[in-house]
């Protein structure tokens, strides 16, 4: 029964390449983390999802070796490496891993700008500058991934002409990071919990 459903055209031209296709988004896609995790030094996390990602490659090859005259399963392998590679990037921008540093240059003093930064717990360090056009204001901050958009929301409200530059840190020591607020709700939990015990 099994191998007359294996042989029979349906499984050669609609299964099998559908299977071949999601395969390769899962290899793929672990893959694509996994480079991202070991440019940000996880490197406890990058062998785990390698072994899985090469098991997945390994049965989606093995299919294509056993069927090298179905064309359609060579579409279904490359559509799903192009699909994969989009699916990890997705992923990893959904779980916004790491710190990056902000670099702010301003072309007059933002006295307001830099007020509500430091209300929001972003660290900054403020440097007097020159640059095309004359003297500057430089703002640097280190922050989450997850505060980028917050960030850059507050240098846009005040100064919307302002340019800066975004760039991964792989690693950084000491400094002030903004509390995320999620997290003080827990921690005002967990404390709570002290008290009572």
């Amino acid at each position: 029964m099994q191998s007359l459903f294996q042989d029979s055209e349906l499984f050669a031209w609609v299964i099998l390449p559908l299977l071949i296709f999601l395969a390769r988004i899962c290899d793929q896609s672990i893959g694509t983390l996994r480079l991202i995790f070991i440019s940000k030094g996880m490197k406890y996390i990058a062998p785990l999802l390698g072994f899985f990602e090469v098991i997945i490659w390994l049965l989606a090859v093995g299919q294509i070796m056993q069927h090298l005259d179905n064309w359609v399963c060579y579409i279904a392998y490359g559509a799903g490496f192009a699909m994969g590679n989009f699916i990890g990037i997705r992923i990893e921008e959904r779980l916004s891993l790491g710190t990056v540093i902000i670099r702010v240059i301003l072309s007059s003093e933002s006295p307001e700008l830099v007020s509500n930064l430091k209300e929001q717990n972003f660290g900054l360090t403020l440097v007097d500058g020159e640059g095309a056009k004359g003297k500057v204001k430089l703002i640097f901050s280190i922050i989450r991934r997850k505060e980028v958009q917050r960030f850059v929301g507050i240098v846009q409200q005040y100064n919307p002409n302002a340019f800066y530059t975004i760039e991964e840190v792989k690693s950084s020591n000491e400094g002030v990071f903004r509390r995320i607020k999620e997290r003080s709700v827990l921690d005002g939990f967990g404390a709570r919990l002290k008290k009572t015990k």
